[in-house]
Order: structure tokens, then sequence, then C-alpha cells
């Protein structure tokens, strides 16, 4: 499974590439706006970081305009995936842009029917948001598993990315079911280093290196 950073903070993002493991970036106008920078800034500095897929979400809610403004992030850089939601207009602007080969990837997506439309639409991505589900007393992960079940199915190449994953057992969890792609906060993805009997370990082994020579030094 490939894993995604949920950020448009580059302090952050600097940290997690610097370990090896990340492989794209999703942001939102949420965290856009957190940053307070200008999207496009923002997202091309992102791409600067690190070499894979990164989904610059637009602001526009009708269909013709959610195409223009994605034209004009497609153009920032070659790795940009055009982030649409999952709408009656969100569907329009996918079915477009599919003709186009323009990439996308179809978010707030809660449900498998929902899904279903994302990939008839031809989307790159679709992005099933499973902590917030959680949230209203839903199981997130069972939308995972249907939408990897009914794209089996059928061939689907929509890629299935588990959104709004919030701990490490959700990462788990969903690379278990068979997901694509997981995204997730820095302190998610911090989270997954987390083991009290690795801390353990450690400290027995280097405990018994410096008692083994200290008389060596």
């Amino acid at each position: 499974m490939k894993i995604f950073l949920d950020t448009a903070n580059l302090d952050e993002l600097k940290k997690a590439v610097a370990w090896g493991i990340v492989d794209g970036v999703t942001t939102n106008p949420s965290l856009i706006a957190k940053e307070g920078i200008a999207i496009e800034e923002q997202v091309a500095r992102i791409c600067d970081i690190i070499d894979g897929d990164i989904s610059a979400e637009v602001v526009s809610t009708e269909a013709k305009e959610m195409i223009i403004e994605g034209h004009k992030l497609a153009k920032i850089h070659k790795n940009i995936v055009v982030k649409l939601p999952l709408t009656r207009d969100g569907i329009e602007a996918c079915s477009e842009f599919a003709k186009e080969g323009v990439r996308t990837n179809v978010t707030l997506c809660f449900s498998p029917a929902q899904a279903l439309l994302a990939a008839k639409a031809g989307a790159y991505i679709v992005s099933p948001f499973v902590g917030r589900l959680d949230d209203i007393a839903q199981l997130g992960m069972e939308l995972i598993e249907s939408i990897c079940t009914i794209y089996g199915n059928y061939g689907y190449t929509t890629q299935v990315l588990a959104a709004s994953l919030r701990s490490p057992l959700h990462v788990a969890q969903a690379a278990e079911i068979g997901a694509d792609i997981g995204t997730m906060p820095f302190k998610t993805l911090d989270m997954m280093f987390n083991h009290p009997l690795t801390d353990k370990g450690l400290e027995i082994f280097l405990k018994d290196y410096a008692k083994a020579f200290a008389d060596k030094k």
C-alpha cells in the first residue's frame, strides 16, 4: 500500500520524506487555508519536495468552473492530481477530465454506490473517508472493503485511497483489506513507529553492549 501524507505543511512533509516512506501527498482547502498561502504557490512547493502524486482540490462547485480551475491546477506540475468532490457536478467534471487524460481524485466518498460512480466516471483515485464514518458510529473500514470488492468484481482501475486514517490500527486495517493508498496526517504516520517492546529491546541491547565493553575504552 502506498503511503500519502495528508498535509500542506512543508516542515511535516520534509521530515516524513527524510524517512523514505512517503509516496505522495493529499491536500484539501482546509489544509491549504491553515498554511495561509495560495494553493498554486503552496502546491508547487510541495511538488519540489516529493516526486509523487500530489492532490490539489478545486473550490468551485459547478462543473464548468471545476474544469477551468482543474486545468489551472494541473498545469502547476506533472504530478498534480485534480481533486474533485463526489457531487453531480464533480462527477461531470471527472468524466470530462478522464476524456482529456487529466488525472483526478474524487473525494468525500462515504458509500459504495458513490465509489461506483467515481469509477464509472474514470477517476484515477477515489477517497472514501474512514474516520468520519467512525465518528457517526459506522464502520469506516467496511466501506473500504466494499469498494475494493466492487472494483475487483469489474476490473475498475480507479485506485482506492483510504482517507481520514487516524491511527496505526486504521492504517494496518486498510492495508490488510487491500486499499491501494492510505493517506494520513503526520501524527498518525509518526505513531506507526511506536511499540513499547521496540523501545525496551533497544534499551536492553545498548545496555548490554555498553556493559560488555565498558572496561575496554
